[in-house]
């Protein structure tokens, strides 16, 4: 497919509606629900719902923070911009250099999760079925992406949209369901501390179940990097991070609680993700052919999941080749849907290597979990970064702009509930509740050394060849053709 270099994606091909379910899509709740925050049941038993409602407070001081940005720095750059103007450009170029490999790698966990939960369905339902026949749906779920990807961010957006409200619906009427039938059993007592699980009494089974759906909100941020493709990107950028955060965030505890009152709260430390005590074996059990419509939103998930993250990888992709400080050939665009083409095969090799590489060495499970580790730690840090990087690029702006709450204790509260999920995903065994690391999975905290290693290496030789390019990581690109944009003189900080 013959692509063209230049500097410019698609202007106003997309509105609020597509950006908020960016965000959404990139939390994948339905997965989150079904899989992710179960996990926190371990510790905080019936009392989960308390610990997803403090979650959601705790990331909200984040995504402010990150909304606050994206008004301010439109940029498809989205955190390595932020980060640039907000501390400096080389904080900003090794951010943007662990946001693209992280991004990169979360379709190829998301298309393992497809893999593995479509083989085990299917095997369950007919024993013919090969359990270990995963891989090509993660192969077909790819090729979507792709296609998607290519076709420009309306497609892709419109795409990620559609498969959004789908797995939305499907859960929010499974937890109105359980809440009619709970009955009498409904409760507000699991908004306190008096069913946390055995071991984990009181207030610290609620935290260290917090710790763990903490990590269910990750990618409420992935709208930023659609700026410049975006209607009004300063006032849309705003809304769908925030949007996102918030309306999932309630959405998380609509469905624990139902899901809790309904199973039990004072048996509810040992629902999981799988099993009968889980959401597919409550549908089925109790529900009939509700199972599938759970099974389909999950599988959805992934895909949307995937789709919305190979935009991120892409667009901040971009973004750093369009400065020259990754490959210049990763700025090329389609010459009519203006879309990354080359950052799309790019994306798409490194799914279809990770995924067949590490699923056929590993087992796709343990992969999952591998990719998964890796993920978390970066993405976690990078919170923490652009959560300085708001009290750094406002400390700048001047007391004009400056909203201490907003601007200085947002940030520093933000950085304070992460640093448990820091500890907590790299198996740090700082609290009592943290696994410690196994071979493979240990192996993400090596993997992310290296590859920052990397990065330090490419950022000294840049500074010492190349010392624009680094500057270049904090411009706005979009304040050029913006003459009402306070920032149209388009200096960086250096």
């Amino acid at each position: 497919m013959r692509g063209e270099t230049t500097e410019a994606l698609r202007r106003d091909a997309i509105g609020l509606r597509e950006v908020l379910f960016q965000s959404i899509t990139a939390m994948a709740p339905a997965a989150a629900v079904a899989a992710s925050i179960p996990s926190g049941a371990a510790f905080s038993g019936g009392s989960l719902p308390l610990a997803v409602l403090i979650a959601l407070v705790a990331c909200l001081f984040t995504a402010s923070c990150v909304a606050e940005l994206a008004r301010e720095l439109p940029s498809a750059g989205s955190v390595a911009t932020y980060a640039a103007r907000g501390l400096h450009p080389a904080v900003g170029f090794l951010v943007g250099w662990a946001y693209v490999f992280v991004e990169m790698l979360v379709p190829p966990l998301l298309l393992l999760q497809l893999g593995f939960t479509a083989a085990g369905t299917l095997h369950a339902e007919w024993s013919r079925y090969p359990a270990d026949l995963w891989w090509p749906w993660p192969l077909a779920g790819a090729a979507v992406i792709a296609v998607a990807g290519c076709l420009g961010v309306r497609a892709s957006a419109r795409f990620g949209t559609a498969l959004g409200v789908f797995e939305i619906l499907v859960f929010l009427v499974f937890a109105l369901l359980l809440i009619g039938k709970a009955g009498s059993a409904n409760t507000l007592s699991v908004f306190g501390t008096s069913h946390t699980a055995d071991g984990y009494s009181g207030a610290a089974g609620v935290f260290a179940g917090s710790v763990y759906t903490v990590l269910a909100f990750a990618g409420f941020e992935a709208a930023a990097p659609l700026a410049e493709e975006t209607r009004d990107p300063r006032r849309t950028m705003h809304r769908a991070v925030l949007g996102a955060a918030l309306g999932i965030g309630l959405f998380y505890v609509l469905t624990t609680y139902a899901m809790t009152v309904y199973f039990g709260p004072d048996r509810f430390a040992r629902f999981g993700a799988s099993g009968e005590a889980s959401w597919e074996g409550i549908a089925r059990a109790s529900f009939g052919l509700f199972w599938v419509l759970v099974f389909l939103a999950v599988v959805n998930s992934a895909i949307a999941n995937a789709n919305a993250c190979a935009n991120v990888s892409t667009r901040t992709a971009f973004a750093l080749a369009r400065v020259r400080v990754l490959p210049r050939f990763l700025a090329t665009l389609h010459p009519r849907y203006r879309s990354p083409v080359a950052g799309v095969a790019v994306q798409t090799a490194v799914a279809v290597g990770a995924v067949l590489g590490l699923g056929l060495g590993y087992g796709p499970v343990t992969a999952f979990v591998l990719l998964a580790t890796v993920i978390v730690t970066v993405v976690v840090g990078v919170y923490m970064i652009v959560n300085l990087s708001c009290a750094g690029h406002f400390l700048r702006a001047g007391r004009a702009s400056l909203k201490p709450l907003r601007h200085l204790m947002f940030p520093v509260l933000g950085i304070a509930a992460f640093v448990p999920a820091l500890l907590t995903a790299a198996g740090l065994p700082v609290f009592s509740f943290v696994t410690e690391l196994t071979a493979p999975v240990s192996y993400a905290g090596p993997v992310v050394g290296v590859w920052m290693a990397l990065g330090v290496i490419v950022l000294l030789v840049l500074i010492r060849r190349h010392p624009d390019r680094i500057a270049e990581t904090a411009r706005v690109h979009l304040d050029e053709h913006d003459p009402a944009s306070p920032h149209t003189d388009g200096a960086v900080p250096r």
